[in-house]
């Protein structure tokens, strides 16, 4: 008789503990500290991700799940020229592209992309753009102008499969070589919309219009074989991986739908991984694997979406970065300070319109719950960021009265009271702080004085460089010697600064490039940083979030409720924001605390039933 170790090539090890890597793959243990045999499972899973900042639909997409691009769509109300780049966590704006269009065709990579076609306008295009991955260029034209194109393959080697122009469905095949397009072999029946995977040489055309088709044909360079048929007729539905190993996700089938089939290179199974949200129109190029994919944007009929799913085969369960609620404050406010971590936090000061007063109130978080801690000796609103830890924070600037007069004080809390620190030379009402309670900095402040800094020492405080923009109320992270800030009003800014303790040098703009998101709260480091909530003119108030990698910011995963002017704080991957105020219901005493995305192996109890 064959035993285990014939028929695998393992033991059945005897382990006190699972273990902890990817070598259990195919192995049965038993856990003696639980007494059950385990083996490690490859399952199918889509996990929630950072959305992109623009929600569009009929895009084009290309790259990976860890290095993926996302261009052109139509935004309602119209086209689209803008570029995002995905780095596995987060969207970063990209170049933009020449010519604004929807409806598109995409392939290659993040630093070696292509879109084609597509409507600029009520007409099609022949137009075609090379990415390099900060801009692009004039490629060769297509042969035949259209939309809603099949697409495989890279930029030296792409194919553009069917579409469609005003006057209906085509079976047009070409090639591109980098440079040019030339005519391969013809689709066996006119088809737009469909999804593509593979090389130009080994290709699939999955799915498509007109109807809902379950086609499953296979390119070799030349001409086109049948292969047996997706399980549920689709069009618009996004694809990754080769001829081989293939996903769809999504697409019209006739509604829209949150589906999903693998391919094994021989048939097609449903998988029982959906989309949260049922859409379509995400792309319909390939990006990334058969394992590792995404499905950002689309249309959800109604409207469209900025939200983002990856998708991953995996003997790992992955789980997205995300907001989740927190106890509440006990008295809602906004204005407030904030320091320490979502384990062991401290909110201090703030108002609550309805009373109509500014407050001295604390509250400490010990990780389960919110308790009132001791009073500010001065209530105070707009009191500045905040900054240190739950037992050494550092409470600066902001106002009082009504009506309201700015402050210089500062207070110091060493976990059981607050005494007066030193006062600074200029007003700092809404300050962006940095650092710790004995070397910190104020940054900022509600105009005349709104381009500031002060640097303290945990007695006085010492004028240094202005920053290069006026605002408070933004974020700010990092040390005295190594900080940045971003964003802040009024009005809303889009800026961003890094300081080395002397000097200030201008950033990067935030990811609303033309309103700018001010009352936002934010914390972490110089190279790795969070922010989340504020507003926009208008004023719109944001659940966004956003990411700071000392270069460039990328989307993070949004909060629950609309804020501004919140008390935040924590680190890059466990941020919590307190409190803020919304349009429509004033004062909150809303928590809300962010955990980044976690990855464990999946492993399962083997049992009889």
């Amino acid at each position: 008789m064959s035993t285990y170790k014939n028929l695998i090539g393992k033991d059945v090890n005897f382990l006190t503990t699972d273990p902890d890597n990817a070598q259990a793959e195919g192995q049965i243990w038993y856990n003696s500290t639980a007494g059950v045999f385990k083996d490690l499972i490859v399952g199918e899973a889509f996990s929630s991700a950072a959305p992109i900042g623009t929600a569009r639909y009929t895009f084009g997409v290309a790259g990976t799940q860890t290095a993926g691009l996302l261009f052109a769509g139509d935004t309602l109300p119209g086209p689209s020229a803008l570029t995002e780049e995905y780095n596995g966590s987060g969207w970063a704006n990209g170049g933009n592209m020449s010519t604004a269009r929807r409806s598109v065709g995409g392939f290659g990579i993040q630093t070696a992309a292509v879109v084609t076609g597509g409507n600029p306008g009520p007409s099609v295009t022949t137009a075609t753009e090379e990415y390099d991955g900060s801009s692009w260029t004039g490629g060769g034209a297509l042969g035949t102008g259209r939309r809603n194109i099949g697409t495989a393959g890279i930029l030296t080697a792409g194919l553009a499969i069917g579409g469609n122009t005003p006057g209906g469905h085509l079976t047009n095949v070409e090639h591109y070589n980098g440079t040019s397009w030339t005519a391969g072999g013809a689709f066996p029946s006119a088809v737009s919309a469909s999804a593509g995977a593979g090389t130009q040489t080994a290709a699939l055309s999955i799915g498509g219009s007109p109807g809902q088709r379950t086609i499953n044909f296979k390119y070799d360079g030349s001409s086109w074989t049948a292969l047996n048929s997706l399980n549920t007729g689709r069009g618009n539905t996004q694809s990754g991986g080769d001829s081989a190993l293939a996903v769809v996700m999504g697409g019209y089938a006739p509604s829209v739908t949150t589906a999903t089939e693998t391919w094994d290179g021989t048939n097609w199974t449903t998988s029982s991984a959906t989309l949260a949200t049922a859409k379509t129109q995400m792309g319909g190029g390939p990006v990334g694997s058969s394992t590792a994919s995404f499905g950002a944007g689309g249309y959800t009929a109604p409207g469209i979406t900025a939200t983002t799913e990856e998708w991953n085969r995996s003997i790992n369960v992955i789980t997205g970065g995300a907001f989740s609620s927190m106890s509440n404050l006990n008295t809602a406010r906004w204005g407030l300070g904030g320091a320490g971590t979502k384990s062991a936090a401290i909110v201090f000061g703030g108002r609550n319109p309805p009373v109509g007063q500014d407050l001295a109130l604390s509250e400490q978080y010990n990780g389960t719950s919110w308790s009132e801690g001791p009073d500010l000796n001065t209530a105070t609103r707009v009191c500045g960021r905040g900054t240190g830890t739950s037992t050494a924070a550092l409470k600066h600037g902001g106002h009082s009265g009504s009506p309201s007069s700015p402050n210089k004080t500062a207070e110091e809390y060493n976990g059981s009271s607050w005494a007066n620190g030193g006062a600074s030379t200029n007003n700092h009402d809404g300050t962006m702080q940095i650092g710790t309670q004995t070397a910190a900095a104020s940054c900022g402040s509600n105009p005349p004085t709104g381009a500031k800094t002060e640097e303290y020492n945990g007695t006085s405080w010492t004028a240094s460089n202005d920053m290069p923009y006026s605002a408070y109320m933004g974020s700010a992270s990092g040390s005295q010697t190594a900080g940045v800030v971003f964003g802040g009003g009024y009005p809303a800014k889009n800026n961003s600064a890094e300081y080395d303790g002397t000097n200030w040098t201008a950033g990067n703009t935030l990811l609303q490039p033309t309103v700018g998101q001010g009352g936002n709260g934010g914390s972490g480091t110089q190279t790795l940083a969070i922010g989340a909530g504020g507003y926009t003119p208008g004023p719109i108030y944001l659940t966004a979030a956003f990411t700071y990698d000392g270069t460039n910011f990328a989307t993070a995963p949004s909060m629950a409720t609309a804020r501004q002017e919140v008390g935040a704080q924590g680190a890059n991957d466990s941020l919590y924001v307190a409190g803020g105020i919304t349009q429509s219901t004033g004062a909150q005493n809303l928590t809300e605390e962010f955990t980044a995305e976690t990855t464990a192996l999946n492993i399962k109890t083997i049992t009889t039933s």
